[in-house]
């Protein structure tokens, strides 16, 4: 096992895999950004090294700066966190031709999960269901580019084959607006992720997004922890997340858990990873795969009691998982709710400081974050300052102690997203289960009528 392990991000994500480390006898280093420099996780380190100011590119993004970090500290893995250069193929392999172990999958398994086209295809070859589309990149010749839409039926949506996070994508509903939202989508994949391949896929109507979480390690031994549903979204930005999903049946969720857990075995993947999906009609289609941990794995860890930045750690040492596919429990229900600094109807941002923290407690109750009385919001990076995490032994109990704990937390000082949760708390639709992936913002819009 490791003695020394530099954590290459932020936030709540850094505490959290710095209180991994602390759990198993391994030292944490942090390094921060100016704008980082009070945050609680830096204060408890055990190391801190300061990696430049505060805008991301200058700091959490520069690579060179993250490896002499650890090399001047004599750490020997780097845990890279979610975000930043989480995905990113080109630091995993400067960090392992530094002579350090990448906390994460193989580059070679990142570029290959990375680029949506070569993504798709692997998961075609693996049995994986996919959206159908294109089967690679979208050609120059408009008239194939208007032969392959008119194959795959409209409505359709360009994406980019390097794009993420809801970037670079456009739904097309007739042929007319197709070859200007082709070009438009490739100049924004150009600029935006230095690839301008896009491919095209049907537009299903009303999904809903539910992902799979899988765990594997370096000796072809992969399992996949159950199903999340991700669906309440907002610009294909997640705001609630829950585990098990509603309404689907078990036999579905082993069926294409089974396939993603084989999927696995034949890319040689280690380490966490999600495959995400849009489930309409009682069918699978896969769209992408987060090489990576999530930032909604707590609710998996309820429900399954495994602890999925502990197995990260364990599996880059070389260790075996520490559990089969049959030894997996399935048990209760968890709900989480991504607190940001946000306005909550209009979501601008809101960074500053906070005069008052007080977070929920009580049982099956978790708070993953880094904030506190008198911590200042930087401007300078993502909006969420926290995530509040239920578990109940039904869907029932999580929503009312999800209740209780929204009405527990008092933030002041600045705005937060809390009111917004509160209110889809006691939603119908929410509370029945099962909305699509357009419900929050439809909510939205009747809102603001």
């Amino acid at each position: 096992m490791f003695k020394k392990i530099l954590i290459a991000n932020r936030g709540e994500i850094a505490l959290r895999v710095q209180r991994a480390c602390r759990e198993m006898g391994i030292k944490a280093v942090m390094v921060y950004s100016e704008a980082d420099r009070d945050a609680k996780y830096v204060r408890l380190a055990d190391e801190a090294v300061c990696i430049g100011p505060a805008a991301s590119a200058q700091s959490y993004l520069n690579m060179p700066a993250i490896i002499s970090a650890a090399e001047v500290t004599d750490a020997e893995a780097i845990h890279p966190g979610y975000g930043f250069l989480s995905e990113n193929a080109d630091f995993a392999e400067r960090v392992e031709r530094s002579g350090f172990t990448f906390i994460g999958p193989t580059p070679e398994s990142i570029r290959l999960m990375g680029d949506k086209v070569s993504a798709k295809q692997a998961m075609i070859r693996a049995g994986v269901p996919c959206v159908p589309g294109s089967e690679g990149a979208l050609p120059d010749d408009p008239v194939e580019v208007r032969r392959i839409a008119k194959s795959v039926g409209y409505p359709v949506i360009v994406k980019a084959s390097g794009g993420g996070g809801g970037r670079g994508m456009r739904v097309v509903h007739t042929e007319a607006a197709l070859l200007h939202a082709v070009q438009t989508t490739k100049a924004e994949a150009a600029a935006a992720f230095g690839n301008a391949e896009v491919y095209l896929e049907k537009f299903l109507q009303n999904p809903r997004h539910i992902e799979i979480q899988v765990l594997a390690d370096q000796h072809r031994n992969a399992v996949y922890l159950g199903e999340r549903d991700c669906s309440m979204q907002r610009r294909h930005q997640k705001v609630i997340e829950e585990a098990p999903a509603t309404g689907i049946a078990r036999r579905l969720i082993d069926r294409i858990g089974d396939r993603c857990a084989s999927a696995c075995k034949k890319i040689a993947y280690r380490g966490a990873g999600t495959f995400e999906f849009l489930f309409e009609n009682g069918e699978f289609y896969f769209i992408e795969m987060n090489t990576r941990v999530q930032v909604e794995h707590p609710v998996t860890e309820w429900i399954t009691g495994v602890d999925i930045v502990r197995t990260q750690i364990a599996v880059a040492a070389g260790e075996k998982l520490p559990f089969t596919q049959r030894q997996l429990e399935f048990r209760g229900h968890a709900i989480e709710c991504r607190i940001n600094a946000e306005d909550p109807y209009k979501f601008t941002p809101s960074p500053g400081r906070i005069t008052t923290w007080h977070a929920p407690g009580g049982p099956g109750v978790r708070v993953d974050s880094h904030a506190y009385a008198n911590y200042f919001v930087p401007p300078n990076y993502d909006s969420m300052i926290g995530k509040i995490i239920v578990y109940g032994d039904t869907r029932e109990q999580a929503l009312a102690r999800m209740r209780t704990a929204l009405a527990e937390t008092v933030i002041e000082g600045i705005k937060t997203n809390i009111a917004l949760h509160r209110d889809l708390m006691v939603d119908a639709s929410f509370v029945a289960g099962g909305t699509n992936i357009h419900y929050l913002e439809e909510w939205l819009a009747r809102r603001e009528r």
